[in-house]
């Protein structure tokens, strides 16, 4: 169960870091290009889901950073 716990940590972290500056890029370009993405919940969630996948893995990097030094 504790590989598990790590490998799912790792994972996570992996793909927040992985997508950070991309999606920054290019959801920001996208978001102020449409003027009608607030009526799509769809992209919103989307949007939410990133950003939150990607703070998760900035806290468990930072985690093991703090462990580290």
């Amino acid at each position: 169960m504790k590989h598990k716990f790590i490998f799912i940590r790792y994972t996570l972290s992996w793909i927040s870091q992985q997508m950070a500056i991309p999606f920054w890029a290019v959801g920001h370009l996208h978001l102020s290009l449409t003027t009608n993405v607030y009526n799509d919940i769809h992209i919103l969630i989307a949007s939410l889901g990133m950003n939150v996948l990607v703070a998760i893995g900035f806290l468990l990097d930072y985690q093991d950073y703090k462990k580290a030094h």
